[in-house]
């Protein structure tokens, strides 16, 4: 036994500085980034230093203590930012088709928020359960919890954070009906709600300007708010109108954050109705009064002064009533029609009316999805389609009849809205980004349709034209509203800042370079000067504008820890 004790000390004798001289060679970190220029996304003015990454964290800033990385970037003449915040995005399905994430990744987005007037989840009661093919399988969900554990399970290369859409929770508990909810069914929705923040939910988000959400009134929206509010939560919406009724629908939504006593982030801020172009500034007061008087309202915005929607929102919101069939059958008789005609030239109070928007101009109307007509304005579709006929019908006729031929959904860009307010709204601080748009791809299934290029360019572009170019932002302001701003209206306190401690969320862009490529007639390009971009620890785009496969995101559910998507 005494000579078995013996051999036990020698071994570890002689062990020690073979241990010693392993732990001397590991690295002690990860990735080193040097040279660069850090904009840390507080606002602050830029520094020099270097940024070091260790186990999926920024474990040192500026002056980094000595020590061997895994890997080192040169980042000489690049921005080292904090990877972008996407404040209102479009991917759910297609980051299952697809979790490469490509037009998000390479416009520097490392979290994805998702939601609007739907979400991926829930789907309960009577809205039946989300089924989709996703790498090569047939999934199936119904909570947002289990649209998250779908995620996980097969792994994306951005991070990702939802709301719980009111469509969702208002059709799970009244269908397709447009029938007035009881007090028993609201007391439903709200448990719908509750449950979805349970799961992991930053908020609830709403589109008002269409059923279902339009449904709804104020009441409805404090209502639903509680359960939010409860779990510090918050309101984001589409307004009810975009185009006259625009200065009461951000009063709405002042008032439901003041009686909810909860947070309001306002989508895509906009004048969309030419009779009230250039009166932008009236919205900035309604925004600064309220937050005098302590509602924290703000805004997000894309740069760009065309909005997608469909060309079904041109017909009257009755007319939608039952769903896609009923919706279709309405289209087919002549009685419906000629309602819907006079509607839509004269309009409904109240109802926001993408036709009279634009001045009854097809011409700026461009069908952006999958079509015969796609790339195309409807000015050229009604040419086409009525030039062989002696006696030209009615355009509304020609439009109700493509809708049925399509099966009642054409999705199209609405240039709606001008640069001037664009700009006001831009510049307020805030007003932060959000791209309104989806992860697609120059190449393979998730090249679709003729998608709203900023889909592809929404960040480049904020900093390449508005920063560079026209000077409305200091680069520093630019980052902060894609970075920090989102971090801080969502809550989430471990990313958005180039900081010590936090997330490895980074992105690497050439300031004298970076500018967007994509355009409405040509969508499908990448951008320029996005050249290097980092997710938790991880570079998932290389120099030279490699997508590596990594896909290290996670889901970023609110108040639990971030669960790992691989």
């Amino acid at each position: 036994m005494r000579w078995h004790r013996v051999w036990i000390g020698l071994l570890l004798f002689l062990g020690a500085p073979l241990a010693t001289a392993a732990l001397a060679q590991e690295p002690a970190y990860d990735l080193l980034i040097r040279g660069g220029r850090i904009i840390d996304g507080s606002g602050n003015p830029w520094f020099a230093g270097e940024v070091a990454v260790k186990g999926g964290k920024i474990v040192a800033v500026g002056r980094v203590p000595a020590g061997k990385a895994t890997r080192e970037i040169d980042a000489a003449g690049l921005i080292v930012a904090p990877g972008f915040i996407d404040m209102h995005s479009h991917s759910d399905t297609l980051l299952l088709e697809d979790g490469h994430a490509q037009s998000k990744i390479r416009q520097g987005v490392t979290t994805e928020v998702l939601g609007e007037g739907s979400s991926a989840g829930p789907r309960v009661g009577k809205l039946e359960p989300e089924k989709m093919m996703a790498g090569g399988k047939a999934i199936e969900w119904r909570t947002l919890g289990e649209y998250f554990a779908a995620l996980e399970k097969s792994s994306v290369s951005v991070n990702v954070a939802s709301y719980v859409g009111i469509d969702n929770v208002w059709q799970s508990v009244m269908g397709k009906s447009y029938e007035r909810p009881s007090p028993a069914q609201f007391q439903e929705m709200q448990a719908i709600v509750e449950q979805a923040m349970q799961d992991g939910a930053i908020g609830l988000s709403t589109m008002l300007a269409m059923p279902p959400g339009s449904l709804a009134t104020t009441d409805d929206l404090v209502l639903l708010c509680q359960p939010v509010a409860k779990h510090g939560g918050l309101f984001s919406t589409h307004n009810r109108n975009e185009g006259t009724g625009v200065f009461d629908a951000i009063r709405e939504a002042i008032a439901v954050g003041e009686r909810a006593k909860i947070p309001v982030d306002i989508i895509h801020v906009k004048i969309a109705d030419q009779s009230y172009w250039g009166r932008m500034k009236e919205i900035v007061e309604l925004i600064e009064a309220a937050r005098a008087r302590g509602v924290n309202v703000q805004t997000n915005i894309y740069p760009y002064t065309r909005g997608n929607n469909n060309l079904s929102s041109i017909i009257p919101p009755w007319a939608h009533e039952g769903g896609k069939g009923e919706f279709l059958a309405r289209l087919k008789k002549s009685a419906d029609r000629e309602r819907m005609k006079k509607e839509i030239r004269g309009g409904i109070p109240g109802w926001y009316n993408h036709f009279t928007a634009v001045g009854g101009d097809w011409s700026r109307m461009l069908i952006s999805g999958k079509s015969q007509y796609e790339g195309q304005t409807m000015d050229r579709v009604i040419a086409l389609r009525t030039m062989k006929l002696e006696t030209k019908p009615d355009d509304l006729d020609v439009l109700f009849d493509l809708l049925l031929e399509e099966e009642g959904s054409i999705p199209t860009v609405y240039a709606h809205h001008t640069e001037e307010d664009m700009n006001l709204a831009l510049v307020q601080p805030w007003c932060s980004i959000g791209s309104d748009g989806s992860a697609y791809a120059t190449e393979g299934s998730l090249r679709r349709g003729n998608p709203h290029p900023r889909n592809f360019g929404t960040f480049p572009r904020v900093l390449g034209v508005y920063s560079r170019q026209r000077k409305l932002l200091t680069l520093e302001d630019a980052v902060r509203k894609m970075t920090s701003l989102n971090a801080a209206k969502i809550g989430l306190s471990d990313r958005g800042l180039v900081r010590e401690g936090l997330a490895a969320d980074l992105c690497l862009f050439d300031p004298l370079k970076v500018l967007d490529r994509a355009t409405y007639t040509d969508p499908f390009h990448y951008n320029d000067g996005i050249e290097c971009v980092v997710v938790n620890g991880q570079v998932v785009l290389d120099r030279g504008g490699t997508h590596t496969g990594a896909k290290p995101g996670r889901v970023l559910r609110k108040q639990t820890s971030a669960a790992v998507a691989n």
